[in-house]
């Protein structure tokens, strides 16, 4: 396992929410963040079928653009009742002509449960996967997830995405109505981000 060894760090993300998550999740080590935006740098297309495969390809596009290490995280919902889906498809089930509706996306995947006739509970996990790369082509690959089950009516404004329908495992609030450093201590970034600090900054 390659030990990260600098002191600024790319995030290959234009999110702002997720570059100061992974700015406050860094902050102990003493790693300035840059977000690809400050960077300049377009948003490579994501032709992956894994969360894997479309991490890996936005955290070398960066790092070979830059110079600079780069972290990059692909992350989505799969719901069982699904197999899976909406998974790597997660953003793009909230696709409109002008912008990103989240809303839609909730209704879409709700509309599709029923549509199974499965019934509750429906479980779901958010899934994350973490890359670390550098300019000279190596990587490091650090999945994480947390369990739970979707609900409805959706629930809540805080967070963003698909958090106002998914309840995570041992919890009856969902990601939507919690205190986002409560949600980010036990989400699937962080769990993934544990996996990252002990391999690459421990």
């Amino acid at each position: 396992m390659r030990k990260f060894s600098g002191d600024r760090l790319l995030v290959a993300t234009h999110n702002k929410g997720k570059l100061e998550e992974i700015a406050d999740l860094l902050k102990p080590f003493g790693v300035t963040v840059v977000g690809a935006a400050e960077m300049g740098l377009p948003e490579p297309e994501e032709t992956g079928t894994t969360f894997v495969e479309n991490a890996r390809i936005k955290a070398h596009a960066a790092a070979q653009a830059t110079g600079l290490p780069a972290l990059s995280d692909d992350s989505g919902l799969a719901v069982d009742a699904l197999d899976g889906a909406p998974g790597v498809y997660t953003a793009d089930w909230a696709e409109t002509e002008s912008g990103r509706d989240f809303v839609m996306a909730m209704e879409k995947t709700h509309a599709a449960v029923l549509a199974t006739g499965k019934s509750q509970p429906w479980t779901a996990r958010f899934c994350c996967t973490l890359v670390l790369a550098w300019p000279d082509g190596h990587d490091e690959v650090f999945p994480g997830a947390v369990e739970g089950r979707l609900t409805w009516p959706m629930r809540g404004d805080l967070g963003h995405g698909y958090d106002p329908m998914f309840i995570p495992e041992g919890f009856e609030t969902t990601f939507g109505e919690m205190d986002r450093w409560e949600k980010n201590r036990m989400s699937h970034r962080a769990d993934a981000f544990q996996k990252l600090v002990t391999g690459c900054f421990g």
